[in-house]
C-alpha cells in the first residue's frame, strides 16, 4: 500500500465527484487526478473565476480536453445560504454524487467570522463542510459510488492532534490562538467523519434498507500548496512569509502526492471510519497507508456533541 499512486486508481467513467477548493492546491490535483481517469468533477470553489482559469489549464496540460468533464460551481463555505444553493442547483442537475471530498480549507488566519457568524476556521473547515454534506447526502444514496457505496471523504491534517474541544467557546469568543483554533477545526472534521460512519453503520441495522454511503478521513502530510503562503500573507509578517516558503522547499512534498490520500480514500479498498496518511516519514511524506490519529479524535462523546452542535448551528439534518 505504501507504493500506491494515482495510477492505480480505477476508472470513473459515468462517476460525479465534488471536490471543495478545486481550483488551488489539494484539490487542484484531485481534480486533475479524477477527471484524468474519467469522473466529472464539480469544482465547487468560493472563486468561479480562479476555478475556471484552474480548469482550463487542467484542460491545456492534457492536450486541451480531459477524459472526464470540468464543472465549475460556486460554493462558499462560509456562507450557509451560498452552501444550499449550491447543493440545491446540483440537486436539479444531477442524479447521483458518488463522491465528495470535503477539501477546502482556511489555516491559521486572524480571527474573523464567516457570513453566519461563526468563528471563521471552524465555520468554513467544519460546519461548512458538515452542512454540504448533509444537503448532499440524498445524491449519495442514489449513486452507485465506488463498488457499491457513495464516499465522503474529509480532509483534515496532523494539527489534529493539537486540537482541543471547548463546547463552552467553540467559536473562540472568549479568547482566539490562530494555530489552536486551526487544530481545533481539524479535530472536528475528524469528529464529524468518524461520527458519520457510526451513524450511517446505526441506520443499516436499524433499517430495512441499507445506506450505501462510506465515510473516511485523510491527512495530506506536509504538501508543498499555497495554504502555507496564504496563511503567512494573513499574518501581515514578512518573516513568516520568507519562512514558510523555506519550509515548502525544504520539507514540503509535491503537491500530487500530498492529494494520494484523498486519492486513496476516495477510490481504493478502505472501510468505513478509515484514516490515510502518508506513510513514510513522521506521516508526513510519502504515499498513502491507513493509520490512526489520536485518542480524541476517536471521543464519542465529543463526536455527539458536535453533531448536535452542528445541526442546530447549519439547520441541516442529515437524511438517515
Amino acid at each position: 500500500m505504501s507504493g500506491w499512486t494515482a495510477d492505480e486508481m480505477p476508472r470513473l467513467d459515468g462517476k460525479t465527484v465534488v471536490v471543495t477548493g478545486a481550483n488551488s492546491g489539494l484539490g487542484y490535483e484531485g481534480t486533475r487526478a479524477f477527471a484524468a481517469k474519467g469522473a466529472t468533477v464539480v469544482m465547487a470553489c468560493r472563486s468561479v473565476e480562479r476555478a475556471e482559469d484552474a480548469a482550463a489549464e487542467i484542460r491545456a496540460d492534457a492536450g486541451g480536453e480531459v477524459d472526464g468533464d470540468l464543472d465549475v460551481r460556486e460554493c462558499d463555505l462560509a456562507s450557509l445560504d451560498s452552501v444550499r444553493a449550491f447543493a440545491d442547483d446540483l440537486s436539479a442537475d444531477y442524479d447521483a454524487v458518488d463522491v465528495l471530498c470535503n477539501n477546502a480549507g482556511v489555516m491559521a488566519i486572524p480571527r474573523s467570522e464567516t457570513e453566519d457568524g461563526f468563528e471563521t476556521q471552524f465555520g468554513v473547515n467544519h460546519l461548512g463542510h458538515f452542512a454540504l454534506t448533509g444537503r448532499l447526502f440524498d445524491l449519495f444514496k442514489t449513486a452507485e459510488g465506488i463498488d457499491g457505496e457513495a464516499r465522503v471523504v474529509t480532509q483534515s491534517s496532523g494539527a489534529h492532534e493539537s486540537g482541543e474541544m471547548d463546547f463552552a467557546d467553540l467559536n473562540w469568543e472568549e479568547s482566539y490562538g490562530k494555530w489552536k483554533a486551526y487544530g481545533r477545526s481539524k479535530l472536528a472534521n475528524l469528529l464529524f467523519a468518524y461520527e458519520l460512519q457510526r451513524r450511517i453503520d446505526a441506520a443499516n441495522r436499524e433499517g430495512d434498507a441499507a445506506i450505501g454511503v462510506r465515510s473516511a478521513a485523510c491527512h495530506p502530510g506536509y504538501a508543498d500548496t499555497n495554504l502555507q503562503l496564504r496563511t503567512a500573507a494573513e499574518s501581515g509578517n514578512p518573516l513568516m512569509t520568507v519562512g514558510m516558503r523555506l519550509a515548502n522547499a525544504v520539507l514540503g512534498q509535491d503537491a500530487d502526492v500530498g492529494a494520494e490520500p484523498m486519492l486513496y480514500a476516495a477510490t481504493a479498498d478502505v472501510d468505513g471510519g478509515a484514516y490515510v496518511e502518508p506513510g513514510g516519514l513522521m506521516n508526513m511524506r510519502g504515499h498513502p497507508t491507513i493509520g490512526r490519529s489520536n485518542d480524541a479524535s476517536y471521543d464519542r462523546e465529543d463526536a455527539r456533541k458536535l453533531w448536535e452542535y452542528s445541526t442546530e448551528a447549519t439547520g441541516v439534518d442529515f437524511a438517515f
